[in-house]
Order: structure tokens, then C-alpha cells, then sequence
């Protein structure tokens, strides 16, 4: 994939599949040590050890709308081409946890790309589920918990356009201060 937010795309999109009721996405950087962490931790189905094992073959899936699954075995690549990995921890009925190292400094670093987009479309397309973002860099961080959001909005649903366009600027600007006003 040209960048890592549409990783993070299709491996949430895979925790909703899982019946997830709260997905929890972290993205988190150290330029000291440098590197990028990307989390997506849900609640969901969970998956037994061989089922773990077996995600990481691009000739496996539990899909029956196509015969291959490139999604995670991608984002295992991407992650171990820059020095880096990719861990999977699950538990049948209690959820699933994907963590990726990438080593910023390697020629081979996909660039993160938009994640507010990608974050606003997650949300939108799926108001029944919670979901909660949370952005580091060398210790500083922002959140944005769609929880807190409906508590604030009331009746008014996430996926309305003005809302979404709040999300996405509010990524985008925490993200920007996170980077010292940089864009990235």
C-alpha cells in the first residue's frame, strides 16, 4: 500500500468484521529512537493461535467474497522492510491486538499519509461502534474518543457533515501541533 493509513484502514475495517464494538487506534512516534508504532487493539471475536498464525498468510482469509487476505501480510512487510515487525496478540472472545514497528530512518519507510481521512471515514461509515484515537510523539499526546464525542453531541450523529469536517480538522491540527507545526 502507498501509505500506512490505508493499513490502518482495512485492519480496523478488519476488527469491525469481528463484530468490534470499540476499536482503539495508536500511532505513535519516538525521533530519538526513530521509530513508528501503529496500534489497532479491539474487543472483538478474537481469533484462536492458529487463526493467528494463519492471517499472516496472504492465502488465507475467513472471507468467502474473494480466496486471499493481503491486508495483514502487507502491513507485516511494509513494517519488517524498514528493520522493523509486526506482532499479533488474540484471544478467542476477548479481541485482538496488532501492534507494527517501522524504523522512520530506513529508505524503505511508507509514509503515514492521512490519517484523519481515514479515521473520518471509519467513524462515519460506522456510528454504532466507539472508537479512540490516540497520537504521540516522544511523549506528547492527543486523543479523540468518539465516546466522549456522542456524550457532548447528544442526538447529534457522527457521521453529520459538519462533524466530520470537525473531525478531520481536529486531527489534523493536534496533529500539526504533536509535529512542532510540521506537516507530515
Amino acid at each position: 500500500m502507498r501509505e500506512l493509513s490505508l493499513n490502518i484502514l482495512d485492519i480496523a475495517q478488519n476488527s469491525i468484521s469481528a463484530g468490534a464494538s470499540l476499536i482503539e487506534i495508536e500511532v505513535s512516534e519516538d525521533t530519538v529512537k526513530k521509530t513508528l508504532l501503529i496500534g489497532i487493539y479491539d474487543d472483538g471475536c478474537g481469533m484462536t493461535q492458529e487463526q493467528v498464525t494463519n492471517v499472516l498468510d496472504p492465502f488465507y482469509t475467513t472471507r468467502t467474497t474473494r480466496k486471499v487476505g493481503m491486508g495483514v501480510p502487507l502491513f507485516k512487510l511494509a513494517a519488517e522492510q524498514t528493520g522493523g515487525g509486526l506482532k499479533i496478540e488474540s484471544e478467542k472472545g476477548k479481541g485482538t491486538r496488532v501492534q507494527a514497528l517501522f524504523k522512520t530512518d530506513s529508505i524503505d519507510f511508507t509514509p503515514l499519509g492521512d490519517v484523519a481521512s481515514t479515521l473520518v471515514v471509519l467513524i462515519t461509515m460506522n456510528t454504532d461502534r466507539d472508537f479512540i484515537y490516540t497520537r504521540s510523539r516522544n511523549g506528547e499526546s492527543f486523543v479523540l474518543s468518539t465516546a466522549e464525542m456522542k456524550a457532548i453531541l447528544g442526538e447529534v450523529p457522527l457521521n453529520e457533515p459538519e462533524v466530520a469536517q470537525w473531525m478531520k480538522d481536529y486531527i489534523n491540527e493536534q496533529t500539526n501541533i504533536l509535529l512542532g507545526g510540521v506537516n507530515k
